[in-house]
């Protein structure tokens, strides 16, 4: 669980950093205000699918002990991680690009492609892995007849 919590953490460390590095690199460079550029992207993906994803992650660790099937829970975080640390260089790049004026390439693309690909299996992953660990549900307990009200 402190693994879950110490990734979450630097998450949402580096997802307020990028949305700083975001207005200054923007100022720097007389980026006009309100174009768009995937710069500003990057700090919303850190934030959400890093920090607040892993975060509810901890919380179904908690209760349905996730990391008990270990290698399924290594694949899972092995990929999802890498899935948003590549999205989110990516947005970067890109956005780095677009706010000097540069073209982006397909490499960049194909790059930005494959960080989402991961990201996909990931969460695919965490279903298969919380499906191995949530109990079925119980069968409904039989009605006494007796009034809720009263």
């Amino acid at each position: 669980m402190r693994k879950i919590l110490n990734w979450a953490f630097g998450y949402m460390l580096v997802g307020v950093a990028s949305g700083l590095f975001y207005r200054e690199f923007t100022k720097l460079n007389d980026f006009p205000a309100g174009e768009f550029t995937q710069l500003g992207l990057a700090h919303t993906h850190l934030l959400t699918l890093g920090f607040i994803v892993l975060l509810v992650v901890l919380l179904l660790e908690r209760a349905f002990e996730l990391s008990a099937r270990r290698r399924l829970f290594a694949w899972f975080f092995g990929i999802y991680n890498a899935g948003v640390i590549l999205t989110s260089t990516m947005l970067i790049v890109h956005g780095m690009l677009t706010v000097r004026g540069v073209e982006s390439s397909a490499m960049i693309a194909g790059f930005a492609g494959l960080g989402h690909m991961l990201l996909s299996a990931g969460m695919v992953l965490l279903f298969v892995l919380l499906r191995s660990r949530v109990p079925a549900s119980r069968k409904a307990e039989p009605v006494t007849g007796r009034s809720v009200t009263g």
